[in-house]
């Protein structure tokens, strides 16, 4: 591998763990302190790219068009755990069931209104364009992702290591019987973060739909990857989603280079070294 591709590949692996943070620190907050398994988060990216490309056909802004995505999903995912999840709480099976579900129902419904060819949506004029960095020509967009994850990032740590909610999300994390036992409307919390966790999905969807394309499918690979970050990175750890959104994204893009053939072996073999050595992820707890 050149000294170029090496650079090429680099950013290209902490561009796509940028936007596979997006996704997963929603995720691992949600299974972390819900201990629900949303396997329709995937769904939640996938719908948020399609209403961010229906807003830009009808205003002609990208950047409302991410606004709009990622508040319209934030009150999907409010609907939904105050709709239904909270209906069969305590029932692992019933949610796993219930977000499976859900996740079929928003692929056809995608699909009915959306079509089945890929999209890619339209950037505004300022970031569609190439920059060259390292003597390496690369897609500006794309380094407003990385920027983005960034942001996403520290406004995530400044909310749960400096705000008394991030205490209380923290707590509820470890123990969060203690929690309710201390008079924190727990429910009230559970709906927040999932709204939080949403948002963020619906937020990733709309640029994963310029970053990458939006079609069929596209919600089972990005919540495959999320599932991977998780369990590297550990339940409830916003430290473990960052880490193992940067390894996946990272080990994804140099393998497809590497070794294109075993591209998915190497994704998913260091996951299977960390269950094997670590089952709690390396930044989670041993329950």
């Amino acid at each position: 591998m050149s000294l170029h591709e090496f650079w090429l590949q680099l950013f290209n692996g902490l561009t796509f763990g940028a936007l596979l943070f997006l996704v997963a620190s929603g995720f691992t907050l949600i299974f972390g302190l819900m201990r629900i398994v949303n396997l329709a988060q995937g769904s939640l990216y996938l719908l948020g790219g399609y209403v961010g490309l229906s807003l830009i056909r009808a205003t002609g802004s990208y950047w409302l068009a991410l606004l709009g995505g990622a508040v319209a999903i934030a009150i999907l995912g409010l609907a939904i755990e105050r709709g239904l999840l909270r209906r069969v709480g305590g029932n692992t099976m019933a949610e796993i069931l219930l977000t499976v579900g859900l996740s079929f129902i928003a692929a056809d419904l995608a699909l009915a209104v959306w079509g089945g060819d890929p999209i890619t949506l339209s950037l505004p004029s300022g970031v569609e364009g190439r920059t060259t960095i390292f003597g390496v020509t690369y897609p500006v967009f794309r380094i407003v992702v990385l920027g983005l994850g960034i942001i996403v990032a520290v406004g995530l740590w400044a909310l749960l290591e400096h705000t008394r909610i991030g205490a209380i999300i923290r707590a509820g994390v470890d123990d969060r019987e203690m929690v309710a036992a201390l008079g924190i409307n727990v429910k009230a919390v559970f709906t927040g973060v999932f709204a939080l966790g949403a948002l963020l999905a619906g937020l990733a969807g709309v640029v994963g739909g310029a970053y990458l394309s939006l079609y069929p499918g596209a919600d089972t690979e990005i919540l495959t990857y999320s599932l991977v970050v998780v369990v590297i990175g550990g339940l409830g750890s916003l430290r473990g989603a960052i880490l193992g959104s940067l390894l996946v994204g990272l080990i994804y893009d140099f393998g497809q280079s590497l070794v294109p053939d075993l591209a998915y072996f190497v994704v998913f073999a260091p996951m299977a070294l960390v269950l094997i050595l670590r089952p709690q992820g390396l930044f989670g707890r041993a329950g």
